[in-house]
């Protein structure tokens, strides 16, 4: 009897609470905005601003807080420009070139190869030919830098992968590589 009075019960509680729900009607949301989103006008009409869009352009002249402008073109003579005057603003040691040769072998190792030799990986398999040794090359810190800021024949920008000071340790380590090579 007690068998048959507990299956009861549990069959009435679902019975009950199955034909309490409401699928046009869903449960208690806790977070309602998740589920159903507010929606904003974005740069609507207003009359703080004399053109009447709150988005405002930049005044002239300005850089975003932080940014500091490279000054060098991205032509044969801004490289050239680069080559002698650009100077790296980090010291050269131990943990910048450890850092250089972290981020080499990375980016850069593929293609040049993990001594600058100019065999990396894509090399070998022919995927890019005619990559130079850095033993054959006249580069300077500043060269390497606006290389890696806006490529080079065939080799792209990394300027979108590492920042100002990661370009700096991978020129620094790029040159230990070349005086080693030159040696």
């Amino acid at each position: 009897m007690k068998k048959y009075t507990f299956f009861s019960v549990m069959i009435l509680f679902s019975i009950l609470t199955v034909s309490c729900f409401d699928k046009s009607k869903p449960n208690y949301q806790y977070f309602p905005n998740m589920y159903e989103s507010v929606g904003y006008s974005t740069y609507e009409e207003s009359d703080a601003f004399a053109n009447g869009i709150e988005a405002q352009i930049p005044v002239e002249g300005t850089i975003p807080r932080g940014w500091v402008p490279y000054e060098y073109l991205d032509t044969n003579e801004g490289y050239e420009l680069a080559k002698i005057n650009l100077l790296s603003p980090l010291e050269v040691n131990d943990e910048n070139i450890s850092k250089g040769k972290e981020l080499y072998n990375i980016y850069c190792a593929v293609c040049h190869g993990s001594k600058g030799d100019g065999q990396g990986i894509l090399m070998k398999n022919e995927k890019f030919l005619g990559i130079p040794s850095y033993a054959d090359r006249d580069i300077s810190e500043g060269s390497i830098y606006h290389v890696l800021m806006y490529g080079k024949n065939l080799m792209g920008s990394h300027a979108s992968q590492v920042n100002a000071k990661e370009r700096w340790q991978i020129s620094q380590y790029v040159i230990s590589l070349r005086e080693k090579l030159i040696k």
